[in-house]
């Protein structure tokens, strides 16, 4: 018996931390997606602040954040042991390490900072910035983590169900975008005297292509690892639906761009496709294939609409960052008490449209609404802190002259050839 558990354990192990892996390499996805979204003069700075995101976030999440999220809960709302992993962690009763545990935890912390960070490309202060990664991957992030997926957390105790994170990782990131991308303004240009809004071109497309389609790729680990089990019969069924979701938020932005614009629009195709992979993370071990791709068709469509929402109130979102991860993360986590099958969340439990009642429904737009206020109001006081000892936004000159040189010295792509020495060349 014990070496059936010792290889139950070992291939756990193994999953979660290849799954983490995966989760981690979404990091390349985001830093090629929002490089190949903003201009070519602000494409190290996206780099720099990803390299932000993992380094510091690590870090900061391993001293105190775990702690506060999965630490022994103190009345519902926070966590108190398990500071620099150490401490009574019992609590946690997995057939996984517990440092295997803070690995998976730990990209998910990553993804969430990564959120905001397209959402204030272009314009945010590099120390400022690192700044606020401290404050949210150590305090704003694990302590609504812990009111809804720690051990006594009180919307965990009231039933919230957010599988994988479309509300504790999505939507609080989206909402916190939101708040800096208001708080910090507009970049230069981007709105016209008049209000409208300046289209700024991507610089590169099929670089932020690419970026796409690892973060699609990654999402399989994010969705099917959350089982944190190889054995749990649930992973391909998981993994379909996240399949479904993206695609049908994919294949919606492409025909509806084509009725609305006239034309298939290549930047809202791509955010369509991770709208629906958003969309789906609540849900995806609880609602059926065909739901899954209705989930996934209207996060598409609300995404686009909330794009062009922004822009009509000038709040400039260079990567579309809070209607991707705001909306769909907001309109998953509502599906869940919509669309969950009966029993597949727990005995007794079913959505709204298979018989389950309001109740469901009733608390997940509860823990929702917390969620995104938290994250929205946290964000805000945070960044006008930071902005009292640094300034949150760079120069006009270092914006215009762009990030890269102004802030890191040195440009994305060398405009000079390299230097030959033709006198070994002829040697040679």
């Amino acid at each position: 018996m014990d070496q059936i558990q010792q290889l139950s354990s070992g291939l756990d192990t193994i999953w979660v931390v290849l799954t983490a892996a995966m989760i981690l390499l979404m990091e390349g996805g985001f830093a090629l997606l929002e490089a190949g979204f903003v201009r070519q003069k602000n494409a190290v700075s996206i780099i720099m602040k990803v390299f932000v995101d993992i380094a510091f976030g690590a870090l900061i999440f391993y001293f105190i954040g775990f702690a506060l999220m999965y630490g022994k809960d103190a009345g519902g709302i926070i966590g108190t042991s398990g500071f620099f992993m150490g401490g009574d962690l019992t609590h946690i009763a997995l057939n996984i390490s517990h440092e295997t545990y803070w690995l998976f935890q730990c990209a998910f912390v990553i993804a969430v900072i990564s959120i905001v960070s397209g959402a204030v490309a272009e314009r945010i202060n590099f120390r400022a910035y690192i700044l606020y990664t401290i404050a949210m991957t150590g305090l704003i992030y694990p302590i609504a983590g812990h009111w809804v997926w720690s051990v006594g957390g009180w919307l965990g105790k009231l039933g919230m169900v957010d599988f994988a994170g479309s509300a504790v990782i999505h939507a609080l990131g989206g909402f916190s975008a939101l708040a800096a991308a208001v708080i910090i303004g507009p970049r230069i240009g981007k709105f016209s005297a008049n209000g409208t809004a300046n289209i700024v071109p991507p610089s590169n497309l099929p670089l932020a292509s690419v970026g796409a389609f690892i973060l699609w790729f990654g999402w399989f680990g994010f969705n099917s690892g959350s089982t944190l089990s190889a054995t749990n019969t649930s992973i391909g069924h998981i993994a379909v639906t996240t399949m479904l979701a993206a695609a049908a938020g994919c294949a919606t932005c492409i025909l509806f761009t084509m009725l609305r614009y006239r034309k298939a629009d290549p930047p809202m195709v791509i955010n369509g496709a991770l709208a629906g992979l958003v969309g789906i993370t609540a849900g995806c071990a609880f609602v059926s294939d065909i739901a899954a791709i209705f989930i996934g068709a209207v996060c598409g469509i609300a995404m686009v609409y909330a794009t062009e929402m922004l822009e009509a109130r000038q709040i400039d979102d260079p990567v579309g960052a809070f209607p991707v991860h705001g909306i769909s993360g907001s309109i998953g986590t509502l599906a869940v008490g919509l669309f969950a099958q009966p029993d597949a969340i727990r005995e007794g439990t079913a959505g709204l449209f298979y018989g389950g009642g309001f109740g469901l429904l009733g608390v997940q737009a509860l823990g929702l609404v917390t969620v995104c206020i938290w994250g929205f109001a946290l964000t805000w006081g945070v960044m006008k802190l930071i902005n009292l000892i640094v300034p949150l936004r760079v120069s006009s000159d270092e914006e215009l002259v762009g990030l890269d040189v102004g802030i890191h010295g040195v440009p994305a792509y060398s405009q000079e050839d390299g230097f030959l020495d033709l006198e070994q060349l002829k040697k040679g």
